[in-house]
């Protein structure tokens, strides 16, 4: 009988467990783990409470937005109009408040009614981004970067070039959304958990996820086997409308204003999130919890910046920018096929 080589064997097993991990989910925790330290190293004002609640509570709105497009990517598509959408929806809300104060006291109903106003455009605003990219037959890049000059410029006119600023006495009321918590966790916080976990339960759990997965993977065969795309690709734009109308809805209390300026580079830092989380770009895979790691960490990396003279926080864009690149590179594989 021939001998076991039990130092093999081991070497086997190790090489078997390691195959087992999956860096690509692991890969958005650990770097998250490595910049939480690096942040700590370079000023230890970094884990002071009252900071990592700001970031906590800042990457909300782009995690909240980022959950949407994770849908969207996976699924094979692109949005590049949030951020305009996000500041064109914010216009129209105060709009809306201003108006209502003029004929009722100030209340919950005019807050009850802006919220409602974000919600219907936010389904409209995605709904007819996806009717035009699969019905209208347009490339996804081209209706979102259409959309996003339309909704840029739309808010720029509705507020004659300035800011559009809500009441003040209607913004009293409506403050808390965003500068309260609960059981010590902020509010916005609270929001941005919930619509992780409810959007992980429609990616992972449901039949909806599953086509957004098939169709991001192969389109054809997808159609083959009974998927409706285009509706599902409309559901996965609305979805996104929906997040940036949420996001919206707790970020109009924070400065209670709007104005062209509004939601600049969201669009860059949401998909930088969904990246950054292992979701692929080319679509047919996506993860939602890497996506709420990619939101923290690119907050984080503003937040170093902000904390550190090593490099202008003026850089945050180029930041992210390089970022993304280096995502898509490594996930296409080429590095691995030049060792």
């Amino acid at each position: 009988m021939a001998e076991i080589d039990l130092n093999e064997v081991d070497k086997k097993s190790k090489k078997g467990m390691l195959s087992k991990l999956d860096f690509k989910t692991l890969g958005p925790f650990i770097a998250m783990i490595v910049l939480f330290i690096f942040g700590y190293l370079i000023n230890d004002a970094f884990i002071n409470s009252g900071n990592l609640s700001n970031i906590l509570t800042r990457s909300s709105f782009i995690g909240i937005i980022a959950v949407g497009a994770t849908f969207v990517i996976t699924a094979g598509g692109i949005d590049l109009s949030v951020g305009s959408m996000a500041a064109f929806i914010s216009g129209i809300m105060i709009l809306v408040m201003n108006e209502l104060k003029t004929v009722m006291e100030p209340g919950l109903t005019i807050i009850f009614a802006g919220v409602a106003i974000s919600v219907v455009l936010g389904i409209a605003a995605g709904f007819i981004n996806g009717f035009l990219t699969t019905k209208g037959k347009i490339e996804a890049f081209i209706v979102t970067l259409g959309s996003m000059g339309i909704y840029r410029s739309l808010v720029t006119y509705s507020a004659d070039g300035g800011t559009i600023s809500l009441d003040r006495e209607v913004r009293a009321i409506y403050r808390p959304v965003y500068y309260e918590d609960l059981f010590g966790i902020p509010i916005p916080v609270l929001v941005f958990v919930a619509v992780a976990i409810i959007g992980y339960i429609l990616l992972n759990k449901t039949v909806f996820g599953r086509h957004c997965f098939a169709i991001g993977s192969n389109e054809n065969v997808a159609k083959y086997s009974a998927v409706n795309v285009d509706i599902t690709r409309i559901k996965t734009y609305i979805l996104q409308g929906i997040c940036v109308s949420i996001a919206t809805i707790i970020y109009v209390p924070r400065l209670g204003s709007a104005s062209a300026q509004t939601g600049t580079l969201w669009e860059l830092e949401a998909i930088a999130a969904v990246i950054i989380g292992g979701t692929m770009l080319k679509g047919g895979y996506g993860r939602i919890w890497g996506t709420v790691m990619g939101a923290l960490i690119l907050t984080m990396i503003g937040n170093i910046l902000n904390l550190t003279d090593l490099i202008s926080n003026y850089l945050n864009g180029a930041v992210q920018g390089v970022i993304i690149v280096v995502a898509v590179y490594l996930q296409r594989g080429d590095w691995k096929k030049k060792k």
